[in-house]
């Protein structure tokens, strides 16, 4: 089931991966872009995952059913 520990999670989740990106990334002229991409990288994943998720757990628009007709209502 959908909770909001689930965001936590995740949240714990990248930032552990952006710290291990940040300590092991290799060493040498391209380290800083290694890392920036890295941990942008988990960033921008872990914000498009969790928008989608809080919009499916919370939608704006309530779901109706298309299985009625409009001139009928339940009894």
């Amino acid at each position: 089931m959908a909770s909001g520990w689930s965001l936590i999670i995740g949240l714990i989740i990248v930032v552990a991966a952006s710290l291990a990106a940040w300590f092991l990334s290799p060493k040498g002229d391209n380290q800083t872009l290694w890392r920036n991409t890295l941990i942008l990288s988990f960033i921008s994943c872990y914000l498009m995952w969790a928008i989608v998720f809080l919009a499916q757990w919370h939608p704006l628009i309530t779901p109706k059913r298309s299985d009625m007709r409009p001139d009928r209502v339940p009894e």
